[in-house]
Protein backbone atom coordinates (compact mmCIF):
# COMPACT_ATOMS: atom_id res chain seq x y z
CA UNK A 1 0.00 0.00 0.00
CA UNK A 2 1.35 3.42 -0.88
CA UNK A 3 2.22 5.80 1.92
CA UNK A 4 -0.25 8.47 0.83
CA UNK A 5 -3.07 5.89 0.81
CA UNK A 6 -2.26 4.93 4.41
CA UNK A 7 -2.15 8.57 5.47
CA UNK A 8 -5.50 9.25 3.82
CA UNK A 9 -7.12 6.36 5.70
CA UNK A 10 -5.70 7.37 9.07
CA UNK A 11 -6.48 11.06 8.53
CA UNK A 12 -10.12 10.08 7.98
CA UNK A 13 -10.14 8.06 11.17
CA UNK A 14 -8.43 10.65 13.37
CA UNK A 15 -11.19 13.10 12.60
CA UNK A 16 -13.11 11.19 15.27
CA UNK A 17 -10.35 10.48 17.79
CA UNK A 18 -11.55 9.65 21.29
CA UNK A 19 -10.35 10.64 24.75
CA UNK A 20 -7.99 7.71 25.18
CA UNK A 21 -8.36 5.55 22.11
CA UNK A 22 -10.37 5.41 18.93
CA UNK A 23 -13.58 3.34 18.83
CA UNK A 24 -14.42 1.46 15.62
CA UNK A 25 -17.85 2.70 14.57
CA UNK A 26 -19.01 0.44 11.71
CA UNK A 27 -18.01 -2.00 8.99
CA UNK A 28 -16.62 0.68 6.69
CA UNK A 29 -14.51 1.99 9.54
CA UNK A 30 -13.20 -1.48 10.30
CA UNK A 31 -12.39 -2.16 6.63
CA UNK A 32 -10.33 1.03 6.41
CA UNK A 33 -8.41 0.14 9.55
CA UNK A 34 -7.60 -3.34 8.29
CA UNK A 35 -6.03 -1.79 5.20
CA UNK A 36 -3.35 -0.28 7.45
CA UNK A 37 -0.68 -2.98 7.91
CA UNK A 38 0.26 -4.02 11.41
CA UNK A 39 3.83 -3.41 12.55
CA UNK A 40 6.49 -5.30 14.48
CA UNK A 41 9.73 -4.14 16.07
CA UNK A 42 13.20 -5.40 16.90
CA UNK A 43 15.51 -3.80 19.47
CA UNK A 44 19.24 -4.43 19.22
CA UNK A 45 21.11 -3.67 22.45
CA UNK A 46 24.36 -4.23 24.33
CA UNK A 47 22.81 -6.50 27.00
CA UNK A 48 22.03 -8.92 28.35
CA UNK A 49 24.00 -8.08 31.53
CA UNK A 50 24.32 -4.49 32.73
CA UNK A 51 25.71 -2.98 35.93
CA UNK A 52 24.88 0.22 37.74
CA UNK A 53 27.11 2.90 36.28
CA UNK A 54 26.90 1.49 32.75
CA UNK A 55 24.88 2.52 29.71
CA UNK A 56 22.23 0.42 28.05
CA UNK A 57 22.58 1.23 24.35
CA UNK A 58 19.88 0.24 21.89
CA UNK A 59 18.65 0.63 18.32
CA UNK A 60 15.04 0.02 17.29
CA UNK A 61 13.92 -1.25 13.89
CA UNK A 62 10.19 -1.12 13.04
CA UNK A 63 8.72 -3.11 10.17
CA UNK A 64 5.60 -3.51 8.12
CA UNK A 65 4.47 -6.91 9.44
CA UNK A 66 3.04 -7.86 6.03
CA UNK A 67 6.15 -7.16 3.94
CA UNK A 68 8.95 -7.18 6.57
CA UNK A 69 10.20 -3.92 5.05
CA UNK A 70 10.75 -0.77 7.15
CA UNK A 71 7.42 0.67 8.21
CA UNK A 72 5.92 3.72 6.54
CA UNK A 73 3.08 3.92 9.07
CA UNK A 74 4.55 5.02 12.42
CA UNK A 75 7.12 7.80 12.79
CA UNK A 76 7.44 7.34 16.56
CA UNK A 77 8.64 4.19 18.33
CA UNK A 78 8.98 3.33 22.02
CA UNK A 79 11.62 1.44 23.98
CA UNK A 80 10.87 0.58 27.61
CA UNK A 81 12.42 -1.30 30.50
CA UNK A 82 10.15 -2.99 33.04
CA UNK A 83 10.88 -4.89 36.24
CA UNK A 84 9.37 -8.10 37.59
CA UNK A 85 6.66 -6.09 39.35
CA UNK A 86 5.59 -4.96 35.81
CA UNK A 87 6.63 -1.38 36.60
CA UNK A 88 8.20 0.87 33.95
CA UNK A 89 11.77 1.92 34.76
CA UNK A 90 11.76 4.06 31.63
CA UNK A 91 9.75 4.49 28.45
CA UNK A 92 11.65 6.36 25.77
CA UNK A 93 9.99 8.03 22.80
CA UNK A 94 12.12 7.55 19.67
CA UNK A 95 11.75 9.36 16.38
CA UNK A 96 11.91 6.88 13.52
CA UNK A 97 13.72 7.62 10.28
CA UNK A 98 12.44 5.15 7.69
CA UNK A 99 11.55 2.80 10.52
CA UNK A 100 14.82 3.09 12.45
CA UNK A 101 15.94 4.95 15.58
CA UNK A 102 18.23 4.63 18.58
CA UNK A 103 18.88 5.80 22.13
CA UNK A 104 20.51 4.93 25.43
CA UNK A 105 19.82 4.80 29.16
CA UNK A 106 22.27 5.29 32.03
CA UNK A 107 21.69 2.74 34.79
CA UNK A 108 21.78 4.64 38.05
CA UNK A 109 22.40 3.30 41.54
CA UNK A 110 18.69 3.78 42.31
CA UNK A 111 17.77 0.79 40.16
CA UNK A 112 17.98 -2.45 42.17
CA UNK A 113 19.49 -5.72 41.05
CA UNK A 114 16.97 -7.88 39.28
CA UNK A 115 15.54 -9.42 36.15
CA UNK A 116 14.14 -6.92 33.68
CA UNK A 117 12.51 -6.96 30.28
CA UNK A 118 13.37 -4.65 27.39
CA UNK A 119 10.34 -3.83 25.23
CA UNK A 120 10.03 -2.26 21.78
CA UNK A 121 6.79 -1.16 20.12
CA UNK A 122 4.73 1.53 18.43
CA UNK A 123 1.28 2.75 19.46
CA UNK A 124 -0.19 0.87 16.48
CA UNK A 125 1.43 -2.40 17.66
CA UNK A 126 -0.37 -2.15 21.00
CA UNK A 127 -3.55 -3.25 19.24
CA UNK A 128 -2.15 -6.79 19.01
CA UNK A 129 -1.15 -6.93 22.66
CA UNK A 130 1.97 -8.21 24.34
CA UNK A 131 2.60 -10.97 21.80
CA UNK A 132 3.35 -8.38 19.09
CA UNK A 133 5.71 -6.37 21.29
CA UNK A 134 9.46 -7.03 21.15
CA UNK A 135 10.71 -8.55 24.41
CA UNK A 136 14.21 -9.46 25.58
CA UNK A 137 15.76 -10.23 28.96
CA UNK A 138 18.08 -7.79 30.71
CA UNK A 139 19.85 -8.59 33.96
CA UNK A 140 20.90 -5.61 36.08
CA UNK A 141 23.36 -5.96 38.94
CA UNK A 142 23.54 -3.10 41.43
CA UNK A 143 26.37 -3.96 43.86
CA UNK A 144 25.84 -0.74 45.82
CA UNK A 145 22.61 -1.94 47.44
CA UNK A 146 22.71 -4.45 50.27
CA UNK A 147 19.60 -6.31 49.15
CA UNK A 148 20.45 -8.68 46.29
CA UNK A 149 17.59 -11.09 47.02
CA UNK A 150 15.96 -10.55 43.62
CA UNK A 151 18.86 -12.40 41.97
CA UNK A 152 19.69 -14.78 44.82
CA UNK A 153 16.34 -16.53 45.20
CA UNK A 154 16.15 -19.97 43.67
CA UNK A 155 13.40 -20.00 41.06
CA UNK A 156 11.64 -22.49 38.89
CA UNK A 157 12.81 -22.06 35.30
CA UNK A 158 10.44 -19.82 33.40
CA UNK A 159 9.87 -20.15 29.69
CA UNK A 160 9.07 -16.99 27.79
CA UNK A 161 6.16 -17.33 25.37
CA UNK A 162 8.51 -16.16 22.62
CA UNK A 163 11.56 -18.13 23.71
CA UNK A 164 13.72 -19.48 20.89
CA UNK A 165 16.79 -21.60 20.46
CA UNK A 166 19.68 -20.02 22.36
CA UNK A 167 22.16 -20.92 19.61
CA UNK A 168 23.49 -17.69 18.10
CA UNK A 169 23.14 -18.21 14.37
CA UNK A 170 25.65 -16.17 12.36
CA UNK A 171 25.18 -15.57 8.64
CA UNK A 172 28.32 -14.35 6.82
CA UNK A 173 27.29 -15.40 3.32
CA UNK A 174 26.31 -11.84 2.38
CA UNK A 175 28.36 -9.52 4.60
CA UNK A 176 31.82 -10.29 5.99
CA UNK A 177 33.76 -8.38 8.66
CA UNK A 178 37.57 -8.35 8.75
CA UNK A 179 40.26 -6.84 10.97
CA UNK A 180 43.97 -6.51 10.17
CA UNK A 181 44.79 -9.25 12.69
CA UNK A 182 43.16 -11.38 15.38
CA UNK A 183 44.96 -10.17 18.50
CA UNK A 184 45.61 -6.64 19.72
CA UNK A 185 47.43 -4.88 22.51
CA UNK A 186 45.57 -2.59 24.90
CA UNK A 187 44.96 0.88 23.38
CA UNK A 188 45.82 -0.36 19.89
CA UNK A 189 44.00 0.80 16.77
CA UNK A 190 41.72 -1.73 15.07
CA UNK A 191 40.79 -1.36 11.42
CA UNK A 192 37.38 -2.87 10.77
CA UNK A 193 36.39 -3.62 7.20
CA UNK A 194 32.80 -4.52 6.34
CA UNK A 195 32.34 -6.00 2.88
CA UNK A 196 29.02 -6.57 1.17
CA UNK A 197 29.55 -9.31 -1.43
CA UNK A 198 25.96 -9.55 -2.67
CA UNK A 199 25.19 -6.05 -3.90
CA UNK A 200 21.57 -5.03 -3.39
CA UNK A 201 20.96 -8.26 -1.47
CA UNK A 202 23.13 -6.86 1.33
CA UNK A 203 21.70 -3.35 1.31
CA UNK A 204 19.91 -2.57 4.56
CA UNK A 205 20.04 -1.06 8.04
CA UNK A 206 22.30 -2.54 10.71
CA UNK A 207 23.96 -1.86 14.02
CA UNK A 208 27.65 -2.54 14.60
CA UNK A 209 29.00 -2.96 18.12
CA UNK A 210 32.26 -4.13 19.64
CA UNK A 211 31.87 -5.29 23.23
CA UNK A 212 33.59 -7.41 25.82
CA UNK A 213 32.29 -10.96 25.73
CA UNK A 214 30.42 -11.77 28.92
CA UNK A 215 32.55 -13.68 31.41
CA UNK A 216 29.61 -15.44 33.07
CA UNK A 217 26.73 -17.43 31.62
CA UNK A 218 23.79 -15.20 30.76
CA UNK A 219 20.41 -15.52 29.03
CA UNK A 220 21.00 -15.31 25.29
CA UNK A 221 20.37 -11.93 23.67
CA UNK A 222 17.78 -12.10 20.92
CA UNK A 223 19.73 -11.43 17.73
CA UNK A 224 18.06 -10.51 14.45
CA UNK A 225 17.96 -14.06 13.07
CA UNK A 226 16.47 -15.45 16.28
CA UNK A 227 13.99 -12.58 16.29
CA UNK A 228 12.97 -13.31 12.70
CA UNK A 229 12.04 -16.86 13.69
CA UNK A 230 10.34 -15.89 16.96
CA UNK A 231 8.11 -13.20 15.42
CA UNK A 232 7.48 -14.84 12.07
CA UNK A 233 3.79 -15.32 12.90
CA UNK A 234 3.22 -11.81 14.24
CA UNK A 235 -0.16 -10.29 13.41
CA UNK A 236 -0.36 -8.81 9.92
CA UNK A 237 -3.42 -6.63 10.62
CA UNK A 238 -5.46 -5.53 13.59
CA UNK A 239 -7.91 -8.10 14.99
CA UNK A 240 -10.36 -5.71 16.65
CA UNK A 241 -14.03 -5.60 15.73
CA UNK A 242 -16.79 -2.99 15.51
CA UNK A 243 -17.21 -1.25 18.87
CA UNK A 244 -13.66 -2.08 20.05
CA UNK A 245 -11.15 0.56 21.08
CA UNK A 246 -7.86 0.80 19.21
CA UNK A 247 -4.61 2.75 19.43
CA UNK A 248 -4.00 5.04 16.47
CA UNK A 249 -0.55 5.19 14.87
CA UNK A 250 1.63 8.27 15.12
CA UNK A 251 2.09 8.49 11.37
CA UNK A 252 2.80 12.22 11.10
CA UNK A 253 4.79 12.85 14.27
CA UNK A 254 4.08 12.92 17.99
CA UNK A 255 0.35 12.73 18.62
CA UNK A 256 -1.05 15.14 21.21
CA UNK A 257 -4.76 14.94 21.93
CA UNK A 258 -7.41 15.42 24.57
CA UNK A 259 -10.93 16.61 25.34
CA UNK A 260 -12.68 19.89 26.07
CA UNK A 261 -15.90 19.97 28.10
CA UNK A 262 -18.10 22.67 29.50
CA UNK A 263 -16.80 23.15 33.05
CA UNK A 264 -20.28 23.61 34.54
CA UNK A 265 -22.30 20.96 32.72
CA UNK A 266 -19.54 18.48 31.88
CA UNK A 267 -20.90 18.15 28.34
CA UNK A 268 -18.50 17.88 25.38
CA UNK A 269 -18.02 21.00 23.26
CA UNK A 270 -18.15 20.71 19.48
CA UNK A 271 -16.38 22.75 16.81
CA UNK A 272 -14.33 24.69 19.36
CA UNK A 273 -10.91 26.04 18.23
CA UNK A 274 -7.99 24.81 20.34
CA UNK A 275 -4.44 26.21 20.12
CA UNK A 276 -1.48 24.12 21.25
CA UNK A 277 1.85 25.85 21.79
CA UNK A 278 5.22 24.36 22.66
CA UNK A 279 7.08 27.12 24.57
CA UNK A 280 10.72 28.15 24.40
CA UNK A 281 12.92 30.16 22.07
CA UNK A 282 12.14 27.71 19.27
CA UNK A 283 8.42 27.53 19.86
CA UNK A 284 5.79 25.60 17.94
CA UNK A 285 2.15 26.43 17.27
CA UNK A 286 -0.51 23.90 16.30
CA UNK A 287 -4.22 24.39 15.76
CA UNK A 288 -7.03 21.90 16.27
CA UNK A 289 -10.80 21.88 16.59
CA UNK A 290 -13.01 19.72 18.79
CA UNK A 291 -15.31 17.11 17.25
CA UNK A 292 -18.83 16.24 18.35
CA UNK A 293 -17.44 14.42 21.39
CA UNK A 294 -15.23 17.32 22.45
CA UNK A 295 -12.05 15.61 21.27
CA UNK A 296 -9.11 17.36 19.64
CA UNK A 297 -5.80 16.13 18.26
CA UNK A 298 -2.70 17.38 16.49
CA UNK A 299 0.68 16.06 15.35
CA UNK A 300 4.03 17.59 16.35
CA UNK A 301 6.46 16.87 13.53
CA UNK A 302 9.47 19.04 14.34
CA UNK A 303 12.14 18.39 16.96
CA UNK A 304 10.91 20.47 19.85
CA UNK A 305 13.16 21.71 22.63
CA UNK A 306 10.72 21.96 25.54
CA UNK A 307 8.97 19.08 27.40
CA UNK A 308 5.82 21.12 28.06
CA UNK A 309 2.70 22.00 26.09
CA UNK A 310 0.19 24.80 26.58
CA UNK A 311 -3.35 23.92 25.47
CA UNK A 312 -5.75 26.85 25.19
CA UNK A 313 -9.32 27.54 24.15
CA UNK A 314 -9.74 31.02 22.70
CA UNK A 315 -13.43 31.32 23.56
CA UNK A 316 -13.86 33.32 26.78
CA UNK A 317 -17.66 33.24 26.92
CA UNK A 318 -17.71 29.96 28.86
CA UNK A 319 -15.52 28.10 31.33
CA UNK A 320 -14.03 24.91 29.88
CA UNK A 321 -12.32 21.88 31.37
CA UNK A 322 -9.37 20.76 29.24
CA UNK A 323 -7.82 17.34 29.64
CA UNK A 324 -4.81 15.97 27.76
CA UNK A 325 -5.22 12.40 26.56
CA UNK A 326 -2.77 9.68 27.59
CA UNK A 327 -2.55 6.32 25.77
CA UNK A 328 -3.15 3.26 27.93
CA UNK A 329 -0.16 1.12 28.81
CA UNK A 330 0.36 -2.35 27.39
CA UNK A 331 -1.15 -5.17 29.44
CA UNK A 332 1.95 -6.80 30.99
CA UNK A 333 0.13 -9.39 33.10
CA UNK A 334 1.48 -12.29 31.00
CA UNK A 335 5.05 -11.00 30.83
CA UNK A 336 7.60 -13.54 32.06
CA UNK A 337 11.25 -13.18 32.99
CA UNK A 338 14.43 -15.25 32.82
CA UNK A 339 15.44 -17.57 35.63
CA UNK A 340 18.96 -16.14 36.02
CA UNK A 341 20.43 -16.26 39.54
CA UNK A 342 23.68 -15.05 41.04
CA UNK A 343 26.13 -17.40 42.74
CA UNK A 344 28.83 -16.80 45.37
CA UNK A 345 31.45 -17.73 42.78
CA UNK A 346 30.60 -14.54 40.87
CA UNK A 347 31.22 -12.20 43.82
CA UNK A 348 34.83 -11.38 42.91
CA UNK A 349 33.90 -10.75 39.27
CA UNK A 350 31.08 -8.41 40.31
CA UNK A 351 33.38 -6.52 42.66
CA UNK A 352 36.11 -6.06 40.05
CA UNK A 353 33.73 -4.94 37.31
CA UNK A 354 32.08 -2.45 39.66
CA UNK A 355 35.42 -0.94 40.66
CA UNK A 356 36.38 -0.49 37.01
CA UNK A 357 32.99 1.13 36.29
CA UNK A 358 33.56 3.61 39.11
CA UNK A 359 36.98 4.53 37.74
CA UNK A 360 35.63 4.87 34.20
CA UNK A 361 32.79 7.13 35.36
CA UNK A 362 35.23 9.39 37.20
CA UNK A 363 36.56 10.42 33.79
CA UNK A 364 33.25 10.60 31.97
CA UNK A 365 33.58 14.34 31.30
CA UNK A 366 36.67 13.70 29.17
CA UNK A 367 34.78 11.22 26.97
CA UNK A 368 31.44 12.89 26.31
CA UNK A 369 28.87 12.00 23.67
CA UNK A 370 27.55 14.92 21.63
CA UNK A 371 23.97 15.78 20.77
CA UNK A 372 23.23 16.06 17.06
CA UNK A 373 21.57 19.43 16.68
CA UNK A 374 18.30 19.30 14.78
CA UNK A 375 17.33 21.92 12.26
CA UNK A 376 16.34 25.09 14.13
CA UNK A 377 12.65 25.89 14.27
CA UNK A 378 11.79 29.12 12.47
CA UNK A 379 8.77 30.62 14.20
CA UNK A 380 8.63 33.31 11.50
CA UNK A 381 8.25 30.74 8.71
CA UNK A 382 11.03 32.15 6.54
CA UNK A 383 10.34 35.81 7.22
CA UNK A 384 13.18 38.06 8.32
CA UNK A 385 12.13 39.64 11.61
CA UNK A 386 12.96 43.07 12.93
CA UNK A 387 14.65 42.61 16.34
CA UNK A 388 14.41 45.31 19.01
CA UNK A 389 16.70 44.91 22.06
CA UNK A 390 15.00 47.04 24.69
CA UNK A 391 18.20 47.92 26.57
CA UNK A 392 19.18 49.93 23.49
CA UNK A 393 16.25 52.28 24.15
CA UNK A 394 14.67 54.23 26.96
CA UNK A 395 12.83 51.76 29.16
CA UNK A 396 9.05 52.03 29.71
CA UNK A 397 7.06 50.35 32.41
CA UNK A 398 4.40 48.43 30.48
CA UNK A 399 4.26 46.48 27.24
CA UNK A 400 1.59 48.87 25.90
CA UNK A 401 3.83 51.91 26.47
CA UNK A 402 6.81 50.09 24.97
CA UNK A 403 4.94 49.31 21.77
CA UNK A 404 3.89 52.95 21.44
CA UNK A 405 7.29 54.49 22.15
CA UNK A 406 9.82 51.93 20.88
CA UNK A 407 8.38 49.39 18.45
CA UNK A 408 7.47 50.51 14.96
CA UNK A 409 4.43 49.11 13.16
CA UNK A 410 2.94 47.48 16.30
CA UNK A 411 0.45 48.71 18.85
CA UNK A 412 -2.82 48.05 20.64
CA UNK A 413 -6.15 48.53 18.87
CA UNK A 414 -9.27 49.18 20.95
CA UNK A 415 -6.78 49.89 23.71
CA UNK A 416 -9.27 50.91 26.39
CA UNK A 417 -11.60 47.92 26.03
CA UNK A 418 -11.64 44.27 26.98
CA UNK A 419 -11.36 43.49 23.26
CA UNK A 420 -7.95 45.15 22.92
CA UNK A 421 -5.57 43.40 20.56
CA UNK A 422 -2.11 43.94 19.15
CA UNK A 423 -2.08 44.97 15.52
CA UNK A 424 1.01 44.91 13.27
CA UNK A 425 0.92 47.29 10.33
CA UNK A 426 0.89 45.81 6.85
CA UNK A 427 3.80 46.32 4.47
CA UNK A 428 2.06 47.57 1.35
CA UNK A 429 5.37 48.42 -0.34
CA UNK A 430 6.53 44.82 -0.36
CA UNK A 431 3.31 42.82 -0.49
CA UNK A 432 0.28 42.99 -2.72
CA UNK A 433 -2.51 42.39 -0.22
CA UNK A 434 -5.79 43.98 0.72
CA UNK A 435 -6.07 46.04 3.86
CA UNK A 436 -7.21 44.07 6.91
CA UNK A 437 -7.61 44.49 10.64
CA UNK A 438 -6.34 41.07 11.65
CA UNK A 439 -4.64 40.69 15.04
CA UNK A 440 -1.00 39.65 15.36
CA UNK A 441 0.16 36.26 16.58
CA UNK A 442 1.71 37.15 19.95
CA UNK A 443 4.15 34.89 21.77
CA UNK A 444 5.89 35.44 25.10
CA UNK A 445 8.75 32.98 25.61
CA UNK A 446 7.02 30.87 22.98
CA UNK A 447 3.65 30.83 24.80
CA UNK A 448 0.74 31.79 22.53
CA UNK A 449 -1.30 34.69 23.94
CA UNK A 450 -4.88 34.37 22.65
CA UNK A 451 -6.22 37.50 24.40
CA UNK A 452 -3.90 40.45 24.15
CA UNK A 453 -5.69 42.66 26.63
CA UNK A 454 -4.33 40.38 29.36
CA UNK A 455 -0.76 41.55 28.69
CA UNK A 456 -1.31 45.28 28.12
CA UNK A 457 0.17 46.10 31.52
CA UNK A 458 2.83 43.36 31.46
CA UNK A 459 6.03 44.64 33.10
CA UNK A 460 8.29 45.51 30.16
CA UNK A 461 11.32 45.55 32.47
CA UNK A 462 11.22 41.74 32.26
CA UNK A 463 11.55 41.85 28.45
CA UNK A 464 14.95 41.41 26.82
CA UNK A 465 13.92 41.80 23.19
CA UNK A 466 10.96 41.91 20.82
CA UNK A 467 11.01 40.43 17.32
CA UNK A 468 8.34 40.98 14.73
CA UNK A 469 7.52 40.20 11.14
CA UNK A 470 4.77 41.78 9.07
CA UNK A 471 3.82 38.78 6.93
CA UNK A 472 0.28 37.44 6.91
CA UNK A 473 -0.40 34.05 8.52
CA UNK A 474 -3.24 31.62 8.92
CA UNK A 475 -3.60 29.52 12.07
CA UNK A 476 -6.42 27.03 11.76
CA UNK A 477 -9.38 28.93 10.34
CA UNK A 478 -8.23 32.34 11.59
CA UNK A 479 -6.19 35.00 9.79
CA UNK A 480 -3.38 36.91 11.51
CA UNK A 481 -1.26 39.87 10.48
CA UNK A 482 2.34 39.36 11.53
CA UNK A 483 4.05 37.72 14.49
CA UNK A 484 5.22 39.53 17.63
CA UNK A 485 7.64 37.38 19.63
CA UNK A 486 8.62 38.62 23.10
CA UNK A 487 11.59 37.10 24.93
CA UNK A 488 12.08 37.72 28.65
CA UNK A 489 15.45 37.83 30.36
CA UNK A 490 14.74 34.72 32.42
CA UNK A 491 12.61 32.83 29.88
CA UNK A 492 10.20 32.00 32.69
CA UNK A 493 6.91 33.52 31.53
CA UNK A 494 5.22 30.11 31.56
CA UNK A 495 5.87 29.65 35.28
CA UNK A 496 3.28 32.28 36.17
CA UNK A 497 0.94 31.83 33.20
CA UNK A 498 -2.48 30.57 34.27
CA UNK A 499 -5.24 32.34 32.34
CA UNK A 500 -8.81 31.24 31.88
CA UNK A 501 -9.41 28.16 29.69
CA UNK A 502 -5.79 27.05 29.47
CA UNK A 503 -3.88 23.96 30.55
CA UNK A 504 -0.11 23.56 30.93
CA UNK A 505 0.90 19.90 30.77
CA UNK A 506 4.09 17.84 30.55
CA UNK A 507 4.64 16.48 27.06
CA UNK A 508 7.53 14.00 27.02
CA UNK A 509 10.11 14.64 24.34
CA UNK A 510 11.59 12.17 21.90
CA UNK A 511 15.22 11.36 22.72
CA UNK A 512 17.74 13.56 20.89
CA UNK A 513 20.06 11.86 18.44
CA UNK A 514 23.71 11.54 19.47
CA UNK A 515 27.16 11.13 18.07
CA UNK A 516 28.65 8.56 20.42
CA UNK A 517 32.18 9.14 21.71
CA UNK A 518 34.90 7.20 19.91
CA UNK A 519 38.16 6.86 21.86
CA UNK A 520 41.33 7.72 19.95
CA UNK A 521 45.01 7.33 20.82
CA UNK A 522 47.42 9.07 18.48
CA UNK A 523 50.90 10.52 18.79
CA UNK A 524 49.40 13.96 18.16
CA UNK A 525 46.79 13.50 20.88
CA UNK A 526 48.31 12.42 24.19
CA UNK A 527 45.60 13.99 26.38
CA UNK A 528 44.33 10.52 27.31
CA UNK A 529 47.74 9.12 28.20
CA UNK A 530 47.18 9.32 31.96
CA UNK A 531 43.44 8.62 31.91
CA UNK A 532 42.38 5.03 32.70
CA UNK A 533 40.37 3.31 29.97
CA UNK A 534 38.11 0.47 31.11
CA UNK A 535 35.53 0.58 28.31
CA UNK A 536 33.67 -2.67 27.75
CA UNK A 537 31.93 -1.18 24.70
CA UNK A 538 34.71 -0.23 22.29
CA UNK A 539 32.50 0.81 19.38
CA UNK A 540 28.78 1.50 18.95
CA UNK A 541 27.31 2.48 15.60
CA UNK A 542 23.52 2.21 15.83
CA UNK A 543 22.65 3.31 12.30
CA UNK A 544 24.84 1.72 9.64
CA UNK A 545 22.98 2.05 6.35
CA UNK A 546 24.70 -0.22 3.82
CA UNK A 547 24.16 0.80 0.21
CA UNK A 548 27.66 0.13 -1.17
CA UNK A 549 30.14 -2.77 -1.16
CA UNK A 550 32.86 -1.54 1.23
CA UNK A 551 32.78 0.24 4.58
CA UNK A 552 35.74 0.95 6.83
CA UNK A 553 35.79 1.97 10.48
CA UNK A 554 38.44 2.22 13.15
CA UNK A 555 38.39 2.05 16.92
CA UNK A 556 40.84 1.56 19.76
CA UNK A 557 40.99 -1.22 22.31
CA UNK A 558 40.86 -0.28 26.01
CA UNK A 559 42.91 -1.35 29.00
CA UNK A 560 40.64 -4.38 29.45
CA UNK A 561 42.05 -7.67 28.24
CA UNK A 562 40.03 -10.63 27.04
CA UNK A 563 37.77 -11.64 24.17
CA UNK A 564 35.77 -8.96 22.39
CA UNK A 565 32.93 -9.55 19.95
CA UNK A 566 32.40 -7.52 16.80
CA UNK A 567 28.71 -7.91 15.98
CA UNK A 568 26.81 -6.74 12.92
CA UNK A 569 23.10 -7.15 13.45
CA UNK A 570 20.16 -5.96 11.39
CA UNK A 571 18.03 -6.43 8.32
CA UNK A 572 18.34 -6.09 4.58
CA UNK A 573 16.09 -3.64 2.74
CA UNK A 574 13.79 -6.54 1.83
CA UNK A 575 13.52 -7.81 5.42
CA UNK A 576 16.06 -10.63 5.67
CA UNK A 577 17.72 -10.69 9.11
CA UNK A 578 21.53 -10.78 9.17
CA UNK A 579 23.71 -11.54 12.18
CA UNK A 580 27.49 -11.63 11.74
CA UNK A 581 29.98 -12.13 14.59
CA UNK A 582 33.76 -11.90 14.69
CA UNK A 583 35.95 -12.24 17.79
CA UNK A 584 39.23 -10.52 18.56
CA UNK A 585 41.57 -10.86 21.53
CA UNK A 586 43.03 -8.02 23.57
CA UNK A 587 46.11 -9.10 25.48
CA UNK A 588 49.54 -7.89 26.54
CA UNK A 589 50.95 -11.09 25.06
CA UNK A 590 51.85 -10.69 21.40
CA UNK A 591 50.18 -13.70 19.79
CA UNK A 592 50.75 -12.64 16.17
Amino acid sequence: MKTNQIFAIIALLTTYIGHAQYVIKDGSDLLNLKKVPQEKAYVDHNGSLSFSGEYLYYAIHCFNAQTNKPTNVSTIGYVALVNEAKEFIFEHKIKLDKGHGYGDFFITTDIPSGRYKLLGYTQWMKNSGLSQVFKDDIIIINPYLADQSALLNSTTPVTSPNSVDNVSVSDSSIIIMKTQKASFLPREKVHLSIKNYKGVLGHGSYTVKVKRKEEIDMPSTLNSVMYGNAYFNADKEIKQSIGDSIFLPEQRGELIYGTVKNAETGTPTENLPVVISIPGKESLLKFSKTDQSGNFYSYIRKDRKDPMAVIQVEDQNEMYAIEKGTPSQIDLSNLTFSNFSLSKAQAEYIKNRSVLNQIENQFFSSKPDSIIQSNPIDIFNGGIPEVIVLDDYTRFKTLEETLVEVVKFAGFRKANTSDAYIRIGQDFKSYDEEYNDFPAIVLIDGVFIPHHEQIRSYDARNIEKISLTRDQFRLGQKEYQGILSIETFEGDFLENYNPKNSLVVPFEQALPKKNYFVQSYTTQNNSFERIPDYRRMLFWKPNVNITESDYNYEFYTSDLEGTFEIILNGFTSYGKPLHVVKEIEVTTKNLN
